[in-house]
């Protein structure tokens, strides 16, 4: 019995509804599952490589171990140190922060903006509340140790299986070789994609850092940090990590010297992430410009900021799951790739 297309059309749709809503809901577990398995999949040359050389395998996965937590652990380190710093720096901004929202209270009351909504504007916009906030969410970090111990308990499990991967692709590959296949391009993939969005993140992170400190903004090495993060978004990524040394360089010299922060930052961002890493990106992981804008969209929609940040390598696993183990499905690759091949010639036709 064959069901009707629109049928079949229906029942995806709704089994795709289905199944989002369900990532959504164990976004807090699976979030972290890939977090874990991206990072694996990044430093598993060293594992390949000791092993090459006659390491004993648990020494191996020992090293792998090392070197994951040295990565993740360094990143919390500078972050929560400079997020403390950034706390107790705020609150001296509290005056120069009500002299700008009067300043441009004035200007807007020039084009007719009545009193009532300034008033509220200014209200608003208090960092002293601001900084009450960003202490809370400091002194809630204790509330966070159980996610990162079941993060690095994750680690410290998937490094130890990684012994046993080549076995279990040649088990794989001896049964299904497309999957086996597919699973070494999405690994491929990833771990390229990691390396050139770690490579042209850390040139820009350094850049942004040297300028920030050139202009004598507070904290370089923080957002530095946050650039280096935030490079790993696609598309978006810079104006995310723009807003913070912007904002604090608003409040420390006023709009001439936030202008020169964001002039400063176009430049390099522009230059780097828009004419040069783009193209390195769209070799290393085949995704067309559009599928990765829109991967970025709906992946931070289902799983938040960890989505946007995982958005590549998440639509190379669901591209491997949907389109690559599925040869009904090849057509579809067409349409996602950033590598657009001629259509081979039929004899015969013109």
């Amino acid at each position: 019995m064959v069901l009707p297309r629109g049928l079949v059309v229906l029942l995806g749709t709704a089994a795709a509804v289905v199944t989002g809503a369900g990532v959504m809901a164990m976004s807090w577990l699976i979030g972290p599952v890939f977090l874990a398995l991206t990072l694996v999949i990044a430093v598993g040359p060293v594992h390949s490589w000791l092993r090459g050389k006659g390491v004993p395998g648990w020494l191996a996965s020992t090293a792998l171990v090392v070197c994951v937590y040295a990565i993740l652990l360094s990143l919390v380190a500078v972050l929560v140190v400079s997020a403390a710093r950034l706390a107790t720096e705020l609150p001296r901004y509290a005056d120069r922060a009500g002299a700008l929202v009067d300043a441009a209270a004035g200007e807007l009351a020039a084009f007719g903006v009545g009193a009532e909504q300034l008033t509220r504007l200014a209200d608003g916009l208090d960092v002293g509340r601001l900084a009450g906030v960003l202490g809370a969410v400091l002194s809630s970090v204790g509330g966070l140790a159980s996610n990162i111990v079941f993060l690095l308990s994750l680690l410290l499990f998937l490094s130890v299986d990684a012994n046993t991967v080549g076995e279990r692709t040649a088990l794989i590959a001896a049964d299904r070789p497309d999957v086996a296949a597919a699973l070494g391009r999405f690994a491929a993939g990833t771990r390229k994609y990691l390396v050139v969005s770690t490579v042209f993140g850390a040139i820009v992170a350094v850049l942004d850092g040297v300028a920030l400190a050139v202009m004598d903004i507070p904290l370089p090495v923080l957002w530095a940090l946050l650039s280096f993060i935030t490079n790993y978004i696609p598309n978006v990524g810079f104006v995310l990590g723009l807003i913070p040394p912007v904002l604090l360089a608003l409040l420390e010299g006023g709009w001439p010297l936030a202008a020169w922060v964001v002039v400063a930052y176009s430049v390099l961002n522009f230059v780097v992430q828009t004419l040069i890493q783009p193209r390195f990106v769209g070799d290393s992981v085949g995704l067309s410009t559009t599928v990765t804008f829109l991967a970025l969209l709906f992946w931070a929609w289902l799983l938040g900021a960890l989505g946007a940040i995982l958005a590549i390598p998440l639509t190379l696993l669901a591209k491997l799951l949907l389109v690559d183990v599925d040869p009904r499905a090849r057509w579809a690759d067409a349409l996602l790739t950033s590598r657009v091949r001629p259509a081979p010639r039929v004899p015969g036709r013109s």
